[in-house]
């Protein structure tokens, strides 16, 4: 098989979004002074899944990283996995590393009949704070477990398990879990894969425009658990698991989990400055920053979805009053990130 970690293969079209091609979404003001500006290129789908607005270009190459996520699990479930509830929301997960989190990782290995040491994700610290700080005090050490990713990984490994695959090369992008993974995701985007790269984690990660990616999101987010085919049928299963079970995918305080908590989106963050996010209604938006900056994509995210009707104003104004936008000097706040789109 082939080398995982060998450099991204790359098509002749190499590269995101342009900075000429690249639109405002959001600044930051300190004292009442514009400090930065975040551009970036966005798109929202209608509930029907037709394109309602497009900001900057939508059709250039990005790389979702986590916000592929979703787009993975399934392909896992089609592979014969079956999760419920926690399990089934861990393994769309870009978690923060708490106990809790890591209980159920080891659940899902466990029903793979594999350990912690089968995990190719690289050791991490816990994102959470306080878990990371109570692992410190215990002499604690990184652990596979702990990484962000680690409910796919637990999710890819147990495919593997139901389908008789070697487990030792499940990142390899030739390896047969991969290899159905990408048709998933190619069925769910309605696009060829051309250009594969290697995440952050190690599992390859596949370049696609925000308009495919808008699209899989759109197609998740309105699937129904009540659909003739099961790959609907399964993505409406993990959409209700996400929102079910919204510390599950995040963490505590944390965005995803808040916009999710207090808005009932499906919102699925990425590296880089990627979010995925559709509203009850089925509005579907897809998003990056251009500066890989991801601290204003959910504020971004959820303020296109209220412009568009798919969100109450008030909801919206009360959740952007919970995620981290304040800006602090002499420890106290003197400004805010705020959307412009």
């Amino acid at each position: 098989m082939s080398d995982p970690h060998a450099p991204a293969r790359t098509s002749a079209l190499a590269g995101t979004i342009a900075v000429s091609d690249a639109v405002e979404l959001a600044v930051v003001e300190r004292s009442g002074f514009v400090e930065s500006r975040h551009a970036g290129a966005a798109i929202v789908l209608d509930p029907e899944g037709v394109v309602q607005v497009a900001l900057g270009d939508v059709e250039a190459p990005i790389l979702p990283r986590s916000s592929m996520k979703p787009l993975q699990a399934l392909g896992c479930l089609t592979a014969g996995v079956t999760l419920e509830g926690e399990q089934l929301a861990l393994s769309t997960a870009s978690h923060s590393g708490t106990d809790r989190h890591a209980a159920v990782v080891r659940e899902i290995l466990a029903t793979a009949g594999l350990g912690e040491d089968q995990l190719q994700c690289p050791p991490a610290w816990p994102g959470d704070t306080a878990t990371r700080d109570e692992l410190v005090r215990e002499l604690g050490q990184p652990a596979r477990v702990r990484m962000n990713c680690s409910g796919k990984h637990a999710t890819m490994l147990l495919a593997c398990s139901a389908n008789g695959w070697e487990t030792d090369s499940y990142l390899d992008p030739q390896h047969p879990l991969q290899v159905h993974i990408r048709e998933v995701i190619e069925r769910l985007t309605g696009t060829k894969i051309s250009t594969t790269a290697i995440d952050g984690c190690g599992a390859p990660v596949y370049a696609m425009s925000l308009t495919a990616l808008a699209r899989a999101a759109h197609r998740i987010g309105t699937a129904s658990e009540r659909s003739p085919f099961a790959l609907h049928r399964q993505a409406g299963a993990l959409v209700r698991a996400v929102r079910e079970n919204p510390w599950a995918i995040d963490g505590p305080g944390r965005p995803d989990t808040i916009a999710i908590e207090r808005l009932g989106v499906f919102a699925k963050g990425g590296a880089e400055g990627i979010m995925i996010m559709t509203a009850p209604n089925g509005t579907t938006v897809a998003l990056k920053t251009l500066d890989g900056s991801g601290r204003v994509a959910t504020a971004v995210a959820i303020t296109l979805l209220a412009r568009a009707g798919a969100l109450a104003a008030a909801d919206v104004i009360a959740t952007l009053a919970q995620l981290p936008l304040e800006i602090t000097g002499g420890g106290r706040d003197v400004g805010r990130i705020r959307p412009t789109v």
